[in-house]
């Protein structure tokens, strides 16, 4: 497959690396010192103890003449409507376009570049962690899952499947991915948000009886709102498992808190912002969950 994956960071390339194993694969980034390093020394992941090196070929600007028979965002979600734009001349009819970002909605902006029935969305359990120019650490493998936005079981999977598979990666394809994205989002949206609100790791949240309070609010509202969707998620289910992170998680911090306070701009408006659109849309009331994305907007704009 003649595939694209825009970002080269951590994620995108540990997904680009593998996927060059057996397609064509071009990174793009707007990094020009770090396409140059991969295309001249490659690109190395660190992984289960050792240094493996791939070739993927990388641009700052795709300069390919052909269409893409599959481009992966990998982009934080702030750059997604930048990142497709630069990459348009390469969408075609025949293009897929395949998101693993954190977060939910991203099929709105994507529905502006291809059909509906052209939309992968999906979720990731491989992480990583980059170590310096072109070199990442694969810190954990999991599962990747994978749906079309249609809900069809289209061939255009199974053919992902196998090439992702072939790369060294274990693919799951989904006829109802969204369940699977907004069980995510039900941490993200909750636990997640408030340790940025709080500039606390995540076990403050459980640990303290107000915090805790705030997150079992913007549970159950997240929840409404899936079930709104017809996603059928069970409260105290959903209750549990977020408490159980928070608890097991002492000294973690969340990606959301490290841009807090680091005074960099979140992807707040792709996880608990998406619960506030879809609540929007459906008609269910989500006050805190408001509230939560205008303090994180707010602490944004501190220096």
């Amino acid at each position: 497959m003649k595939i694209i994956v825009i970002g080269a960071g951590a994620m995108g390339s540990i997904y680009g690396g593998h996927l060059s194993l057996c397609n064509d694969v071009t990174l793009i980034d707007t990094n020009t010192a770090l396409v140059e390093k991969i295309n001249q020394d490659g690109l190395i992941l660190e992984e289960n103890g050792e240094n493996k090196l791939y070739k993927p070929k990388a641009e700052v600007h795709v300069s390919a003449s052909d269409n893409a028979d599959l481009i992966i965002l990998f982009t934080k979600s702030l750059y997604s409507k930048s990142a497709l734009d630069g990459v348009k001349s390469v969408i075609g009819p025949d293009t897929y376009l395949m998101t693993l970002q954190n977060g939910a909605g991203h099929e709105r902006l994507l529905s502006q570049y291809v059909d509906k029935d052209h939309i992968i969305i999906g979720t990731t359990e491989d992480n990583g962690a980059v170590l310096s120019l072109a070199c990442v650490h694969h810190g954990g493998k999991g599962v990747t899952n994978i749906g079309l936005l249609s809900g069809e079981d289209g061939k255009i999977l199974h053919d992902i499947k196998d090439s992702f598979d072939k790369s060294g990666f274990d693919v799951r394809i989904h006829s109802n991915i969204q369940r699977l994205i907004w069980d995510k989002l039900m941490t993200n949206a909750s636990l997640s948000v408030l340790t940025a609100i709080l500039q606390c790791d995540m076990h403050y949240i459980s640990a303290n009886e107000n915090a805790k309070e705030l997150c079992l609010k913007l549970i159950n509202e997240t929840v409404s709102v899936a079930n709104a969707m017809g996603l059928g998620f069970a409260l105290d289910e959903v209750v549990k498992k977020v408490i159980t992170t928070s608890e097991n998680n002492k000294g973690g911090y969340t990606s959301i808190m490290m841009d807090i306070k680091n005074s960099r701009r979140t992807e707040v408006d792709t996880i608990s912002g998406a619960v506030v659109a879809k609540a929007h849309e459906l008609g269910v009331s989500v006050p805190c969950m408001e509230m939560a994305v205008s303090l994180v907007h707010a602490l944004e704009g501190r220096s």
